[in-house]
């Protein structure tokens, strides 16, 4: 039934396109054959506007003249008139093709309105159709529903009258033990009385056998006691001559250990004063060796930068421009700012270095470093490891411990660009020990 509603749609709307169309076709040919069957008319001639007077005396030639000024001024004003006409009528014929096609696409736009509102309305059918349907469902479902509630209710009554019915079967049982537990607890009473007396009078007669052994062991406990309190006795005289004996031989151990403790503070204090001398000789060559280090470091660091600026001379002799002289000596300048730099950085991270106790001369580790451009140290890794982890992790503990170095934000980006991620070797000779 769909498809039948879409296919009729359609043919409503074939018939006036195609009609829109026929009539659009017709005006557009009117106007062409309009326009192609306009006569060329000849250039306006200028019009000559006289005014006669009636004169008293005038010749017939100038009477002749007058005529005939008279009747072309008539002739022009008639070719004025007519192409005027013309264009009015042109102006007529585009504004009627105009109202035609306004009319046309009018009717069009009526014709697609009354479509829209028919599948408006056949869509407002259907959800019209489907809101029943919903709505028979849903009272299914309620009666369905209700059926359940009125099923579960009844089946709840049902229970409770089962219950009911066991409650009273429970309570009539309850009520019949209860009265055979009474008898019960009455032949018990009964027997227990009898227990009860022959325990009595066994109770009397093992009193009484009990008074004759107490009487016996009491006899015998006393003769037990003073034995016991003999050798007590003897006991603790044997423990006092021990105890005497005892500390005679822990003060004898006391001063002995004393004499011993005192030997070996005196052994201990003079290896310590020997190890202080020793350590105190060992940072004074330490330092020793390290100012010949820096001194050293130093004049290289100068040769290495006299050789820079003769390179950097010769170079720039070399160059015939002014432009390359200055490339030149702008790549010059970078390597020197990379260096000073890379001291900088080394510097900070042998200050907040302390060196592990595994350190040894001859060991060195590669960190990976990542820089911000305001010289704060975002990540440090080991790519390349010294083979003793305690020594690895102090260098990279030493770098993450720096954490800013200020000096780096007086960098340009492309100065700053080695150091966003760059590796750097680290030796224990190269760190401030």
């Amino acid at each position: 039934m769909m498809q039948q509603r879409e296919h009729s749609s359609a043919e409503s709307y074939f018939w006036p396109t195609l009609l829109a169309l026929a009539l659009h076709v017709v005006i557009f040919g009117m106007l062409f054959v309009s326009f192609s069957k306009a006569p060329e008319l000849p250039p306006a001639k200028p019009v000559v506007q006289a005014t006669l007077y009636q004169l008293k005396s005038q010749s017939p030639a100038t009477t002749q003249t007058n005529q005939k000024i008279a009747g072309e001024a008539k002739k022009t004003a008639a070719r004025q008139y007519e192409i005027e006409q013309m264009e009015q009528k042109k102006i007529e014929q585009q504004r009627q093709a105009a109202a035609a096609r306004a009319a046309e696409q009018k009717k069009a736009e009526d014709a697609r309105k009354a479509d829209q509102a028919q599948k408006a309305a056949e869509a407002q059918k259907q959800a019209e159709v489907r809101k029943a349907a919903a709505d028979e469902a849903q009272k299914a479902a309620d009666a369905q529903k209700a059926a359940a509630t009125q099923k579960a209710a009844e089946a709840q009554k049902q229970a409770e009258a089962q219950k009911q019915k066991e409650a009273a079967a429970a309570k009539a049982k309850a009520e019949a033990d209860a009265q055979k537990k009474v008898v019960e607890q009455a032949e018990i009473a009964k027997k227990r009385a009898v227990q009860e007396a022959a325990k009595k009078e066994a109770a009397e007669e093992a009193a009484q056998k009990k008074a004759a052994e107490e009487t016996a062991k009491k006899k015998a406990a006393d003769e037990a006691a003073r034995k016991k309190a003999e050798a007590e006795e003897a006991a603790k005289e044997a423990a006092k001559k021990k105890a005497t004996d005892e500390a005679a031989r822990k003060k004898a151990a006391a001063e002995e250990a004393a004499k011993k403790k005192e030997a070996t503070e005196a052994a201990n204090k003079k290896a310590a004063e020997d190890a202080a001398k020793k350590k105190a000789a060992d940072e004074a060559a330490k330092k020793k060796a390290a100012g010949e280090e820096a001194r050293k470091k130093a004049a290289a660091d100068a040769a290495r930068k006299a050789q820079e600026d003769k390179k950097a001379q010769a170079l720039a002799e070399l160059l015939g421009s002014d432009v390359q002289r200055q490339q030149a000596s702008a790549d010059n300048r970078g390597d020197q700012v990379t260096g000073s730099y890379d001291d900088l950085i080394r510097r900070y991270v042998s200050e907040a270095w302390s060196r592990p106790p595994s350190a040894r001369n001859g060991m060195s580790v590669t960190v990976q470093i990542s820089m911000l451009p305001d010289g704060t140290i975002t990540n440090a890794n080991v790519m390349k490891s010294s083979g003793d982890k305690m020594f690895d992790n102090s260098a990279v503990s030493a770098v993450r411990n720096v954490g800013r170095i200020t000096e780096m934000q007086g960098l340009k980006a492309n100065e700053f660009n080695p150091y966003r991620s760059f590796k750097m070797t680290f030796t224990p000779e190269d760190l401030d020990l």
